[in-house]
């Protein structure tokens, strides 16, 4: 390429563009509407993190947390915290009962100490010190309360409810918890008390589920990062987790990630929808163009000069609408942040982050770039003769070798940009995997559909309207293959997410109520279990009953090694895990691969571990693990492998070691209760009142919680879906309108062989909804497909066909070319034949 061609194609493209945008709204619009959502997407995604960022410390509650499980710190971990703090606070959490007379709730307990909160503001109502709230009245210890919990026990300041075998006084509501979300997901609201309070309640025995944390107020300038490492390696067999400021939440952080890039995925489906406008506009544009670029030819100009004039023309263009983008999607978070952040638990920094902003610019470029290319390729071949004849759309429709390499390079940016800034490389090559596949399948489709329109268009007769309709489908000026393209992709993106979002609700609560036990029982002490049975076993409406010994450890090692250098973040390995242990193989375990130990085994520990999750760490029989377990490291050679189902939602360890290895550590007992919906409240203050200190976790309510949060993933993802099917419903109006020429021609032959409008009407329409339905259709079939892929091997869930979500797709297709058909059909019917004839002519 040489400078004299390019500045002479620059000048020609400058002059071009005084023109206007006429012919390019639609593309301005697919490029912008593309790129806005991926920058919003991108821009609240930053937003939030900053403020993770910002808010670390108070998120946390202090500058950093050690944390043990089934214990508090002894006197040598304490030491060395205060060694290294100013201040440090300390924290019991655990799950209890909050019971009122008759009335029982699940509450998430959080019992305190006199510094807290170290960092952040504990917001009260009424607005009381926090120490004199715990404090209480007349002999009774004070205890804070989420509103709805109060609400749903009918408390108000003032009231006495109780936890355990001890009374408190609710003396406030919570209205701001500043270290909430660094607790995570909880089954129930939060109950706050004093540590003090509890001593004679029951609730903090010797085995009991519960978690201690230690806040740490660290002095200025304190290097997180060393004294990490200190913490880690002088107490590396503890069981200590040691998290900081740094990532104060660092599971919403992992959640909003993960999230985010999903969403821009949905988002570039939506631009990868928009580029199929972007490659219908300039097709249309450039077919205009025949008789400008044969003059040019001509007069001399050569290939390269014809191509990067249209080249630099569109460009300019396409950064115009990328920047229109850009400003949507940068300034829309913005303007509307207060009313975000008013909905999110967490909180956000709504502001310019030009970082979101280049990486949605660059999936716009490269988009633009890939769907324009050809188009653009295929004007250089257009040659002088074409100004005596339809030189345009003859020929190959391949550009040459350079271009197609030149796409596929830009195609292998899109998808690499992709997968570093979604963070999820598998699920990004199964969203491009997907649209390619989609694409290909819609393509194929469409040229089915317009060779059996043509062949149905031949035995119509009697039926003017239809064979007018089917005649038109079957041509390649207005033919099947632009609707089914534009309206196909964003149904089929439309069709797949419907499909998965109504998998995973079926799954949560379609099939788990017919399976699942009414309550997990926790927290049931040994010397308790005989009277637990005693009650549930014989009560006629209990039809099963399942329990075990239940204790908490970190998997620290797995065959010697550090279990996160083997595992990397596997879910096993991250936290503390429940565990198990038995003499005999229990009834219901199935045994698939190895032995299980003998009934009276009482040598060095063995591990029986859950078959599927084995696989994904990569451990084999023979191979040894590292389980610490109350401070003590348990190193047990893995001996069997067992079938677990947790989506039962009944028991399930992964871990399940010899009897001797574990009995002797302190622990309590779980169990599962299956029993007639009218029976479980009896049931339940029957075993509160005797054993007050247990906790049951009614599974009803765990499914509602868990389906709250798919509804809210459910809408967030919908958003996207809808942007992308919008963008579709812009590019079918595009090629409605590039089409309009030909219905206007069309329409004024048929006026004047005497067709009524009214006939010519119900062709158009025909044609609409023949098109609509058959990307409908495709797009359902592609989605399905789509649906079940990404269920069975990304969710590994099982799949079924939501059939209502699948005919609303086909009826929004059908709706939709509809629309946009007749939205362009008033003109051509209004037009007087004689001036359109003579205009052809």
């Amino acid at each position: 390429m040489s400078f004299p061609d390019l500045r002479l194609a620059w000048r020609f493209a400058l002059r071009e563009l005084r023109s206007g945008l006429k012919g390019f709204r639609i593309f301005l619009a697919c490029l912008a509407l593309g790129v806005g959502v991926i920058a919003a997407i991108g821009s609240i995604r930053a937003s939030i993190e900053a403020g993770l960022t910002r808010e670390g410390a108070t998120m946390l509650g202090g500058d950093a947390e050690m944390s043990f499980t089934y214990r508090f710190a002894n006197e040598e971990e304490r030491d060395w915290m205060a060694s290294i703090a100013e201040r440090s606070s300390e924290i019991a959490d655990f799950r209890s009962m909050a019971v009122v007379g008759e009335e029982r709730a699940l509450t998430q307990v959080k019992a305190v100490d006199g510094l807290y909160p170290l960092t952040g503001t504990l917001r009260l109502s009424p607005d009381i010190p926090l120490e004199d709230a715990l404090a209480g009245s007349n002999g009774v210890p004070g205890g804070l309360m989420e509103r709805v919990l109060a609400d749903r026990l009918g408390l108000a300041p003032g009231d006495v409810f109780r936890l355990g075998t001890q009374d408190l006084r609710l003396a406030a509501i919570i209205e701001n918890e500043p270290d909430a979300a660094a607790s995570g997901f909880t089954l129930g609201p939060r109950t706050i008390v004093a540590t003090d309070a509890l001593a004679q309640s029951g609730l903090l025995e010797p085995g009991t589920l519960y978690s201690s944390k230690y806040r740490l107020d660290l002095p200025p300038g304190a290097n997180l990062e060393q004294l990490q490492a200190a913490a880690e390696e002088r107490f590396a067999n503890s069981g200590m987790r040691w998290r900081d400021a740094r990532n104060g939440a660092p599971g919403i952080t992992s959640f909003v990630e993960r999230l985010g890039g999903f969403l821009v995925l949905v988002g570039l489906s939506g631009l990868a929808v928009g580029g199929v406008g972007v490659s219908a506009a300039v097709r249309a544009f450039l077919a205009g163009k025949t008789e400008t670029i044969a003059t040019l030819r001509t007069l001399g100009a050569g290939r390269q000069v014809i191509f990067l004039t249209y080249f630099l023309q569109i460009g300019v263009l396409a950064l115009l609408g990328i920047a229109m983008g850009m400003a949507i999607g940068g300034l829309g978070p913005v303007l509307v942040g207060p009313l975000i952040a008013a909905q999110l638990p967490f909180p956000a920094v709504f502001s310019v982050y030009p970082g979101a902003l280049a990486e949605a610019a660059l999936y716009g470029l490269l988009t633009a770039f890939i769907f324009a290319l050809w188009p653009l390729a295929r004007a250089e071949r257009i040659r002088a003769a074409a100004l005596f004849r339809d030189a345009f759309a003859g020929g190959s429709s391949l550009p040459a070798p350079r271009y197609v390499l030149a796409t596929a390079l830009a195609l292998a940016l899109l998808v690499a940009a992709a997968a570093l800034f979604s963070g999820s490389v598998r699920l990004t090559l199964w969203t491009a995997g997907g649209l390619g596949g989609a694409l290909a399948v819609l393509m194929v489709a469409a040229l089915i559909l317009g060779g059996l329109a043509r062949r149905a268009a031949r035995i119509a007769r009697g039926r003017p309207a239809l064979r007018w309709a089917l005649a038109a489908i079957g041509t390649s000026r207005d033919g099947a293959v632009p609707a089914v393209l534009a309206l196909g992709l964003g149904l089929t993106v439309l069709a797949a997410i419907g499909q998965i979002d109504g998998n995973m609700r079926r799954a949560i609560t379609g099939t788990l109520p017919d399976v699942a036990p009414s309550y997990f029982f926790v927290d049931i002490q040994r010397d308790q279990m005989p009277a637990f049975l005693d009650r549930v076993e014989g009560d006629p409406a209990v039809s099963r009953i399942e329990s075990a010994p239940m204790l908490r450890g970190v998997v620290t090692g797995i065959n010697g090694q550090p279990a996160s250098e083997v595992a990397g973040d596997h879910w096993v390995v991250r936290g503390d895990r429940g565990l198990t242990y038995a003499g005999a193989k229990p009834e219901n375990t199935q045994v698939t691969a190895g032995e299980w130990w003998g009934e009276d085994y009482n040598g060095p520990p063995q591990i029986s571990l859950a078959e599927e999750e084995a696989g994904e760490l990569g451990i084999a029989i023979g191979d040894t693990m590292t389980v610490n377990v109350l401070g003590r490291d348990i190193t047990a050679t893995v001996t069997s492998f067992r079938s677990v189902d947790f989506s039962t939602a009944g028991m399930g360890f992964v871990i399940a070691m010899n009897e001797s290895a574990l009995a002797a550590a302190p622990h309590s007992y779980i169990a599962t209760v299956y029993a007639e919906e009218q029976a479980e409240a009896q049931i339940l203050r029957d075993l509160a009142q005797e054993m007050p200190n247990i906790t049951a976790i009614r599974v009803r309510d765990a499914v509602d919680r868990v389906s709250d949060i798919l509804r809210q993933l459910a809408a967030a993802t919908s958003y996207g879906a809808a942007a992308t099917l919008l963008t579709g419903f812009l590019v079918l109006l595009g090629t409605a309108a590039a089409g309009e020429p030909a219905r206007r021609y069309e329409a004024a032959l048929l006026k004047t062989l005497g067709a009524p409008r009214a006939q010519i009407l119900k062709s158009f329409a025909l044609r609409s909804i023949i098109l609509g339905a058959g990307a409908g259709m495709v797009a359902l079939a592609a989605g399905i497909a789509g649906a079940w892929a990404v269920n069975s091997y990304v969710f590994e869930t099982s799949y079924s066909i939501i059939w209502p979500n699948a005919l609303a797709v086909v009826g929004g297709g059908i709706l939709t070319t509809l629309l946009a058909g007749l939205a362009f059909a008033l003109r051509p019917l209004a037009a007087r034949p004689a001036r359109i004839l003579r205009a052809r002519d």
